[in-house]
C-alpha cells in the first residue's frame, strides 16, 4: 500500500508538471502570434500613409493649387494636411511602441493589458481615418465647386433650378455615403480581422495562469 501511495504521489506531480509545461508553451505561442499581429498592424499603417501620400502627389494639380493660393485657402489646407500627417505619424509611433512592448513581455497579465491597449489604439486610428476621409471629401467638393471650370455650367443650372439643386444634393450625398461606406468596409475587413485575432489571444490568456 505504501508503494502504491508513492506511485500516486509521483503521478500527481508528473501531471502538474505536464500542465505547467503546457501552459508555458501555450503562452509562448500566444505571445508569438500577438507580436506578429501587432507587427502587421505597424507595417500596414506605414504602407497606408505611403499610398495616401503617393495618391496626393499623383492627383495634385498645379492649376488648382494656383487658384487655391489666390483665394487664401491654401494656408488653411496646408495646416490641415500637416496636422493630419502629424497625427498619423503619432499613431504609427504608438503601433511601434505596442509592438516593442508585446515582443518583450514576460508576464501574462501585462501581455493581456498590452493586447487591450493595442486594440484600442487601432480602433481610434480607424475612427480618425474615417473622419479624415469625410473631411477630405467635403474639401474636395468645396474645391471642385469653387475652382473647377467644368462645374460652372452645373452651378448655373443649380442656382436657377430648384429640382436640379435637389438632384445634385442627393447625388453628392449618395456618392459621399458610398465612398465612406466602402472605406469603412475596407478598414473593417483589414484591421477587424487582426483585432479579432488579438481578442481571441486575449481570451486564451485568460484561461491560463502562469
Amino acid at each position: 500500500m505504501e508503494e502504491l501511495d508513492l506511485l500516486k504521489k509521483d503521478w500527481k506531480k508528473s501531471t502538474a508538471s505536464f500542465e505547467q509545461i503546457s501552459e508555458i508553451e501555450l503562452y509562448k505561442m500566444i505571445h508569438k502570434k500577438s507580436s506578429s499581429i501587432v507587427k502587421w498592424i505597424l507595417i500596414i499603417s506605414i504602407l497606408e500613409i505611403l499610398v495616401w501620400s503617393t495618391i496626393g502627389l499623383v492627383f495634385n494639380s498645379d492649376d488648382y493649387l494656383e487658384k487655391i493660393s489666390k483665394s487664401g485657402l491654401n494656408t488653411v489646407f496646408q495646416i490641415m494636411n500637416i496636422a493630419g500627417y502629424g497625427i498619423t505619424l503619432v499613431f504609427i509611433y504608438l503601433f511601434y511602441r505596442n509592438y516593442v512592448k508585446i515582443s518583450t513581455i514576460a508576464s501574462t497579465k501585462q501581455l493581456m493589458k498590452d493586447i487591450l491597449r493595442t486594440r484600442k489604439t487601432v480602433q481610434y486610428y480607424v475612427y480618425y481615418n474615417l473622419i479624415m476621409i469625410a473631411y477630405s471629401m467635403v474639401v474636395g467638393f468645396i474645391i471642385a465647386f469653387s475652382f473647377s471650370p467644368e462645374i460652372d455650367s452645373l452651378k448655373e443650372k443649380v442656382s436657377s433650378n430648384t429640382s436640379a439643386m435637389a438632384i445634385t444634393i442627393c447625388i453628392l450625398s449618395l456618392v459621399t455615403l458610398f465612398i465612406f461606406g466602402a472605406f469603412w468596409l475596407f478598414y473593417r475587413l483589414l484591421y477587424g480581422r487582426l483585432l479579432r485575432k488579438l481578442l481571441a489571444n486575449y481570451k486564451e490568456l485568460k484561461k491560463i495562469d502562469l
